[in-house]
């Protein structure tokens, strides 16, 4: 499944499935952190030209990990505002030690 999504509740188990190897979500959770990093920094400095470097930097380990790991199509092409939610959420739950039992519950390893 891919398209059609209802809502984020039916859109979060594909995005979960469409980061299945440990290498693809290691790839966003440097790329979300080194793009939030910069953002505040951004932010913080009054150097907003960084808010590019930020972007760039959350969103190419990301599309490496699709392109040369999962070899999937990353699912912001298609559903970008959800996608973003649900980067954050997955960063939130790496960070808080809560991914792997999350992943388990929808069935992705």
């Amino acid at each position: 499944m891919s398209a059609g999504f209802k809502n984020f509740a039916e859109f979060w188990p594909y995005y979960l499935g469409e980061h299945a190897k440990p290498t693809t979500r290691a790839l966003h959770f440097a790329g979300t952190g080194a793009g939030l990093l910069l953002t505040a920094t951004a932010l913080i400095s009054g150097q907003y030209s960084l808010l590019l470097v930020a972007l760039l930097c959350g969103y190419g380990p990301a599309w490496v990990g699709h392109f040369f790991v999962e070899k999937n199509r990353p699912a912001t092409f298609r559903h970008p505002l959800w996608s973003l939610v649900a980067d954050f959420r997955m960063f939130f739950f790496f960070i808080t030690g809560r991914l792997s039992t999350e992943l388990d519950r929808h069935g992705i390893r």
